[in-house]
């Protein structure tokens, strides 16, 4: 089977998207596990700030190394945090429905964590080739005028040329 260069390319960006994806979820994981079990915080305190941790390094791996933006100026990288963490804000709320309705059935959080994991690979996929990410159709250069001295009026020029002299 024969594949293209562009199906290629997107074969190896999702490759780098699972790879950044699953990075996101074991910092968080980690995260959770060292603010649950090695300093005693709360459930909810806990899941928020492993949350957060993990998202922070996600965006990075996100836009630096998989949808590899070639635009970085300081406005840039503002508005994709923007969407990014727009979007995270969304899914914050999605995590903990999931997790913490798992966690209500008896389900522990360290399994609800993977169950939601697998709803946002694709949920995210879908939204940062789409939105948060998005490549930037490159705007056509405006079309330049020619000079105005390329087009002179010999009009325009016969009366300026008088307008001098009268005015000697």
């Amino acid at each position: 089977m024969r594949t293209n260069k562009k199906t290629k390319k997107l074969v190896i960006q999702f490759a780098e998207y699972m790879v950044s994806g699953g990075a996101w979820f074991w910092v968080g994981y980690g995260a959770f596990a060292a603010l649950d079990l090695v300093f005693g915080i709360a459930f909810w305190p806990a899941k928020i700030g492993s949350y957060v941790i993990g998202a922070s390094f996600n965006f990075l791996l996100q836009k630096f190394w998989v949808f590899r933006t070639k635009k970085n100026t300081k406005k840039d990288v503002g508005d994709s945090a923007k969407r990014y963490y727009s979007l995270m804000t969304v899914n914050f709320v999605l995590d903990q429905a999931i997790v913490g309705g798992l966690r209500e059935v008896g389900i522990t959080p360290y399994i609800g964590q993977f169950v939601a994991a697998s709803f946002f690979t694709v949920w995210n996929w879908l939204w940062y080739s789409l939105w948060v990410f998005k490549k930037q159709k490159r705007q056509p250069a405006p079309h330049r005028q020619h000079s105005p001295v390329l087009h002179r009026n010999t009009k325009t020029r016969a009366v300026s040329t008088q307008t001098k002299k009268k005015g000697k």
